[in-house]
């Protein structure tokens, strides 16, 4: 067996960041190979994972990056078992990686992802290292890529463990306009619309709020006429507080999501609307 140095195992865990113990003995089953030692590391990280499967993930971080021109975005979400770990520099950093790849490569599966070269190395190999490091559950749980030829306003809360991504129609967003959709954004965040608009409420969800607000109407004494004219009014209601377009803006309780459209249309000379929302949150 090769006698291990404390520069050596210096070496590798300022490589992968593994602990102290867990370098020496991976350098003493690699012979002192160093490369052999990393692989060893990762190894040891993926085979953890396993045993790590049944845990639950309640901590992460979300990260979104997006063009200079607005137009292609991606946004992802990795999560683990302790705020310990969420707040950790390299797993954040990590965290900012797998939003890149997203964001550069377009992968459609996690597999496609972890499967993704970097630098010389697969993502697989990178977030092996961070099992391998940090001991507890971690899961690239989500991510999605956009592109638009309208515009894309990104927005991540304080302590990155919520992150919202909008999409408007017009491309002709200036930075004040642009501010406007990040309150838009910012809204999505505080307030967790269900829907954008009407429309994308469907029949069946209607009918089951319709039904469970003329029962509380009954309950409450009403005939079933008044029953349904109660069920009505307070549909209304579940339009103005879960379609974004709808809701109040919490900046200036005097308007609406619809009117803050028509400020950013004015200011972009065409009408412009929102073609969707995309909100990440950890936990929820």
């Amino acid at each position: 067996m090769a006698n291990i140095t404390a520069l050596q195992v210096k070496e590798l865990r300022d490589k992968t960041g593994a602990g102290m113990a867990d370098c020496k003995k991976a350098l003493e089953e690699a012979n002192g190979d160093m490369g052999a030692a990393i692989d060893e590391l990762r190894k040891r990280g993926a085979a953890s994972a396993e045993k790590r499967a049944d845990r639950d993930t309640n901590e992460g971080v979300v990260a979104t990056k997006v063009s200079e021109n607005g137009q292609k975005a991606s946004i992802a979400q990795v999560t683990c078992e302790t705020d310990f770990v969420a707040r950790n520099e390299e797993f954040v950093n990590f965290v900012g990686t797998i939003a890149s790849v997203v964001f550069d490569k377009s992968p459609s599966t996690k597999e496609e992802l972890l499967a993704t070269d970097i630098n010389g190395n697969k993502v697989e190999d990178r977030y092996n290292e961070i099992l391998a490091k940090f001991s507890e559950k971690i899961d690239v749980s989500k991510f999605e890529n956009l592109e638009t030829s309208g515009y894309l306003v990104d927005y991540i809360h304080g302590g990155s463990k919520l992150g919202v991504i909008v999409e408007v129609s017009s491309s002709k967003i200036n930075e004040e306009s642009r501010a406007l959709v990040r309150d838009i954004a910012m809204q999505v965040a505080a307030m967790n619309p269900s829907f954008l608009d009407r429309s994308t409420v469907t029949q069946e969800i209607l009918d089951k709020e319709k039904e469970l607000y003329k029962q509380q109407a009954q309950e409450e004494g009403k005939p079933a006429d008044i029953a349904e004219r109660v069920a009505e009014g307070r549909i209304n209601k579940f339009y103005k507080e879960n379609c974004l377009v709808e809701q109040q803006y919490v900046k200036d309780g005097n308007l609406t999501i619809t009117d803050v459209l028509k400020q950013i249309s004015e200011k972009a000379g065409e009408d412009v609307k929102i073609n969707q929302f995309i909100r990440y949150s950890i936990g929820g």
